[in-house]
């Protein structure tokens, strides 16, 4: 506030000052005038009163009279003047616009710090009031949500317990209830098993099934252990006919895999080997892969698009359940699978070639 006062103080000196130097500058040619007219007017009764005293008197002493000039005026030096005043009332006016200019920015700058002042409260205000609101609101929902989840737990955990000790009664009584149906069931099975077996020993039919079963199983071992082997020679007579036409044109190949790849679609890798489809068959691509392991080096009659370990895999689930193969079920056709084809082939009046062939699958009901 005190430069706005110095500056309003000093603004109103200089305003003062040109209007004084105006007013100067207007007055001097009026009081010139004013001096030549009263020069003259004054001479001019001296000539009229010499003029009428000469008229009734004659005097006798020499009249001396006194000549009236006009003042000299240089008009250069009003010029000058002029141009002087007139440059003093530009940087005047200069002056005064820079003071005016200063004392807007200051001016501005105080109101400019006002205004702002007062923005900022508004906008802290509102943003401190937003905090405030957004603080609240975050307790607010902690204690909220803290309320909910304990009163959820407590259900959750009530229904928890409940269903525990529902459980923990329900085991309790179907032990005892288990215990006394068994009892009750084993009762009835030993009293029915003991007359069933009264029964068979004195029926004829009976006997009759059982040495029928019991011979069957005795011909599968003879036929695994001693007439059953496995057959590698695919010229052999087994293999006439022209359901075994592929193995006995089969001969092992060797290749590289871009060979194979090259003229053949279908190449699988399966139990580490890899497998080529050709007319209804798979067979080994040896050279494919220098790590390739093949448990059978032969062909294996595949079905339906089957790859070759889930042709296998049905073999073997199959010979299974027929009681001729009681090894894992792995899709390898080993020693024990190509026995237990073996054993089904000569039991069945099927050449024995130990091998899957269309006329073994047709039998076994797979194809």
């Amino acid at each position: 506030m005190k430069r706005i006062l110095y500056s309003i103080c000093i603004g109103s000196l200089a305003l003062a000052l040109t209007a004084w130097g105006q007013q100067v500058n207007d007055t001097r040619p009026d009081r010139a005038k004013a001096h030549r007219t009263s020069n003259v007017r004054a001479t001019r009764p001296a000539n009229t009163g010499a003029t009428a005293g000469a008229r009734h008197y004659t005097p006798t002493a020499p009249v001396r009279q006194r000549t009236y000039t006009a003042p000299r005026t240089n008009s250069n030096a009003v010029v000058n003047q002029n141009a002087r005043m007139r440059a003093y009332r530009k940087q005047n006016f200069a002056r005064n616009q820079d003071f005016r200019a200063r004392s807007n920015v200051a001016v501005n700058r105080e109101r400019n710090v006002a205004v702002n002042r007062t923005r900022n409260f508004d906008v802290n205000r509102n943003r401190n009031t937003d905090e405030f609101r957004a603080r609240n609101n975050v307790a607010m929902n902690r204690d909220r949500n803290l309320a909910v989840n304990r009163t959820k737990n407590v259900d959750v955990n009530r229904s928890r317990n409940t269903d525990e000790f529902r459980a923990r009664n329900s085991v309790a009584i179907n032990r005892d209830r288990n215990l006394a149906v068994n009892r009750t069931r084993n009762f009835d099975a030993n009293r029915a098993r003991n007359t069933d077996e009264f029964r068979a020993r004195n029926s004829v039919a009976i006997n009759r099934d059982r040495n029928f079963a019991v011979n069957r199983t005795g011909n599968f071992a003879y036929y695994r252990r001693g007439n059953v082997a496995i057959n590698n020679n695919f010229r052999s007579d087994a293999f006439r006919g022209r359901q075994y036409t592929a193995f006995r044109d089969y001969h092992r190949q060797w290749h590289d895999r871009y060979w194979w790849r090259s003229h053949y679609d279908r190449i699988v890798f399966v139990n580490g080997g890899w497998y080529y489809w050709n007319t209804g068959y798979w067979f080994p691509a040896w050279g494919y892969a220098t790590d390739a392991y093949y448990p059978y080096d032969g062909p294996i009659y595949g079905y339906n698009g089957l790859t070759p370990d889930r042709v296998i895999v049905d073999v073997q689930e199959q010979l299974q359940r027929d009681g001729y193969y009681d090894g894992p079920i792995d899709g390898v056709l080993g020693p024990m699978t190509r026995e237990a084809i073996a054993a089904f082939q000569a039991d069945n009046g099927l050449a024995v070639t130990s091998v899957i062939d269309e006329p073994t699958l047709a039998t076994l009901g797979i194809s």
